[in-house]
């Protein structure tokens, strides 16, 4: 029975609205619960909670950091323990989807996120949870993951539980027409990455398949046309689509080596996460091709990369083409580090176990040199 595939668990938030105008069912979901709400936001979404539409009385935790840490959560946490409230919404990217999946389990849990660490050990919701996305990269509102780092460690501290999983997603492409062409880059690069190491991850299972490669099409279809338009937003929601099926492909698969050497660039340097994937993504696509030939032509032709070209030009091109100065050094990443990065990075199995060719911190330490 060796073609049997593998068992998996499939968990999607219950109500997910997409396109132009879904922004209004997130008032009248907030209004028929009642109670206070604390909606958990950067600085610049702070100043936008009005298009939520919220009636009643609104907290907005509005100081969420692009690389969120533990002290931050802790500041979001202590406010929320104040004002107890019935439905939190996370307004903005992946920093602020994943710090409101992380105080609706520990509000009033006494908890520190330390020891919810790891799968399946957070306590039920104290309240409703909502993701609004305003970007198309992270895919944290289809999923039940959160990560925060730990400035002792520099390290990621991961969070998974079913309590964590939104009632309701709202992805409205016109909260995307501000991004900046940079940030839309990068971040479309995000979502590419989730679906491509899932898609060639140890891991990979023919349902999520389906997923990975078609949020691959669309991002070949249409990150180039939102970062040249930031008005199309034909090209707006195909992005935030392929974003969902980037979090849709990481919870019963995950990312595996883009994701594990993208993540010191974060933590160590302050490099948002977007930018981080879209520097590594050509280069380990690239070494693991010879590994999983055939998904990665199925990768190079989904990106509508032309024939004959290599792995490595043809994705490094992809990501030119958006605009992205590609080397470490441009991103302010000291030469001197990259061998404590390499180390870094190597130690974190619970990605880099599930990559489809095994790398050592020799080879992680020449991908950082080669992307410099």
């Amino acid at each position: 029975m060796a073609d049997l595939l593998p068992p998996i668990s499939i968990v999607r938030p219950p109500v997910i609205e997409i396109g132009a105008g879904s922004l209004a069912k997130v008032g009248s979901f907030a209004a028929a619960r009642g109670g206070t709400t604390l909606v958990v936001a950067d600085a610049f979404n702070a100043g936008r909670v009005d298009r939520l539409g919220l009636a009643g009385p609104v907290v907005v935790f509005g100081t969420v950091k692009p690389e969120p840490d533990i002290p931050n959560l802790e500041q979001l946490v202590a406010l929320a323990d104040r004002v107890r409230p019935s439905v939190v919404i996370g307004f903005g990217g992946g920093s602020a989807m994943d710090l409101a999946k992380l105080a609706v389990v520990l509000t009033g849990s006494g908890l520190d996120v330390r020891g919810i660490a790891g799968v399946g050990k957070a306590p039920e919701r104290s309240a409703a949870l909502v993701q609004v996305p305003t970007t198309a990269g992270t895919g944290s509102e289809a999923g039940i993951r959160a990560l925060v780092t730990d400035p002792a460690t520099r390290n990621k501290v991961a969070v998974e539980s079913r309590s964590m999983l939104a009632d309701l997603a709202v992805l409205d492409p016109e909260l995307t027409f501000s991004v900046p062409p940079a940030v839309t880059a990068a971040t479309g690069v995000d979502a590419l990455a989730h679906c491509v190491e899932a898609f060639t991850s140890r891991r990979a299972h023919p349902l999520i398949d389906v997923y990975a490669l078609e949020g691959i099409r669309l991002v070949g279809r249409f990150l180039k046309r939102a970062v040249t338009d930031g008005d199309d937003v034909a090209a707006r929601t195909g992005l935030a689509v392929a974003s969902l099926y980037g979090g849709f492909c990481l919870g019963p698969v995950n990312t595996t080596a883009g994701h594990a050497v993208s993540y010191p660039l974060g933590t160590r340097h302050g490099i948002p996460h977007g930018l981080a994937n879209a520097l590594i993504f050509p280069h380990v696509l690239a070494f693991n091709a010879p590994a999983v030939p055939e998904k990665t032509a199925l990768v190079l032709e989904a990106l509508g990369v032309p024939d004959g070209k290599s792995v490595f030009d043809g994705a490094y091109r992809f990501c030119e083409r958006l605009g992205i100065d590609m080397r470490l050094s441009a991103a302010g990443v000291p030469a001197d580090d990259l061998d404590a990065m390499a180390a870094e990075a190597h130690a974190i199995r619970r990605l880099l176990d599930f990559n489809p060719r095994d790398i050592g911190k020799d080879e992680i330490r020449a991908l950082y040199q080669a992307a410099y």
